[in-house]
């Protein structure tokens, strides 16, 4: 119940925040993929094909990822961008640190779920 309290009354202050944060979250996110790519792509013990497919695999796969974690950004969708991006382990715990304590609440409550 009070998580859908929280998504009906994000605070304006961890909107703005979040706003902020999602930017850096996505780069992280899109220079992890990038990484794993620049891996695929040079694995010697594959032929260029192989290779090929693994990454628009692996292309396929992160975007899914982004669509969940980072699409539709709205201040009613926020929560759920945010609890789904610190589940990716995107946002640091000083990062987490910055939002209200109901915010944290969620996210923590959330995070002992998903373990």
């Amino acid at each position: 119940m009070r998580f859908l309290a929280m998504t009906r009354n994000f605070p304006e202050s961890d909107w703005r925040l979040f706003r902020q944060l999602h930017s850096i979250a996505l780069e992280r996110y899109c220079q992890k993929v990038l990484d794993e790519i620049a891996q695929l792509a040079v694995d010697s013990q594959t032929t260029a094909h192989q290779r090929y497919l693994k990454i628009y695999k692996a292309i396929q796969d992160r975007d899914r990822i982004i669509e969940e974690a980072f699409n539709d950004l709205r201040r009613s969708t926020a929560l759920m961008r945010l609890i789904t991006i610190h589940s990716y382990g995107l946002i640091t715990n000083d990062e987490v640190s910055r939002f209200t304590q109901d915010t944290r609440d969620v996210i923590s409550r959330h995070s002992m779920c998903r373990v």
